[in-house]
């Protein structure tokens, strides 16, 4: 089955097509940081108007890149929720249109499906079950994987996830926007154990995370630095981006170990946006090593929204006979246990 898949979920235009559930033919994408940066973060006025601009073209190269038609298309993933209602309309009504006009299947697909399943892009994916961490702007969510289309929440984001907390400390420092880059980048040159920032584990048994005392424990400290109250000497941008970040991995490595103990599994993978971490994914690396733990990562281009990650969720809900109607709507949130199991 070749299958073209369609995410509009915030602030990225995207589309790919894909085979057989795994090999990418095309996955095309087009960023709007551009338009987002100076507003330090996401605009979704803005944000829907650029999807009506390059939903078109966007779906064109990707059809032109992997060689093939609308006609030879099997089936259209699009992706419904969570995420922003005006981006979403966007690509949902567009699928619909191509559904409408060349009779060809829709699936309606939860973005964060998409996400746990871009590691069945890479040549090597782990064997079910493994645990997943989703983590990303919007999401920061632990599942139990048990098959396709059958997903435990284990843990999630009470409050700010770490993405977005990643992007309002990246404000507050005039770092620039996304801020997941710009910490990571700032963090080279700083010292990771200069400031002691909070860990928020909550209770000793939860899997859930909470950010937002940690964002807020650095704007105060920031708020400190800027008139010289501080204890320590000669405080760089650079060492309170570096404490900040690993206070926020700190947390992601314990409570993936913890999920991993809980469930048994011997593997474990990593997605979304925050995933293209190089600390991140070094420290979770070093700590599973010595746990017997195979950690996967998809590469930095499946990691951030995309299409082909659609396509694939897309692919083996439509193998299992799932169709979508021209009645289906976006929802802003969508919680994938509502996901109907495959």
């Amino acid at each position: 089955m070749i299958i073209l898949g369609i995410d509009t979920s915030c602030d990225d235009t995207s589309a790919g097509v894909v085979e057989g559930g795994c090999h990418v033919l095309s996955n095309v994408v087009q960023s709007q940081v551009r338009l987002h940066h100076p507003h330090g973060g996401v605009v979704p006025e803005l944000a829907s108007r650029e999807h009506l601009r390059n939903i078109m073209p966007v779906v064109q190269e990707s059809l032109s890149q992997a060689k093939v038609q609308m006609a030879d298309l099997d089936g259209i993933a699009v992706t419904v929720g969570p995420g922003l209602v005006g981006s979403l309309l966007v690509g949902l009504y567009y699928a619909k249109g191509l559904t409408y006009v060349y009779d060809i299947p829709m699936a309606a697909i939860n973005h964060l499906e998409g996400h746990i399943l871009s590691i069945f892009l890479e040549e090597v994916a782990p064997p079910f079950p493994f645990v997943a961490l989703t983590v990303s702007g919007g999401h920061t969510s632990l599942y139990h994987v048990e098959g396709y289309g059958r997903y435990a929440l284990m843990g999630q984001s009470l409050d700010d996830a770490a993405g977005e907390a990643f992007d309002k400390v990246a404000k507050i420092l005039g770092l620039g926007y996304p801020g997941g880059i710009a910490i990571e980048d700032s963090s080279r040159d700083g010292l990771k154990d200069r400031i002691k920032f909070p860990r928020a584990y909550l209770s000793s048994e939860s899997l859930d995370f909470s950010f937002s005392g940690l964002k807020t424990a650095v704007s105060l400290y920031i708020k400190r630095w800027h008139n010289n109250q501080v204890e320590a000497d000669n405080v760089t941008p650079s060492d309170i981006a570096a404490s900040f970040q690993e206070a926020v991995i700190d947390v992601l490595v314990r409570k993936v170990l913890m999920a991993r103990e809980k469930t048994g599994v011997s593997s474990v993978v990593v997605a979304g946006g925050v995933a293209c971490n190089k600390r991140l994914r070094a420290r979770l690396l070093e700590a599973a090593s010595g746990e017997d733990v195979e950690v996967y990562y998809p590469r930095p281009e499946y990691c951030t929204d995309n299409g082909a990650m659609i396509a694939v969720a897309g692919y083996h809900r439509l193998s299992s006979g799932e169709r979508a109607g021209l009645s289906m709507d976006v929802r802003s949130k969508f919680p994938i246990q509502d996901l109907t199991p495959l």
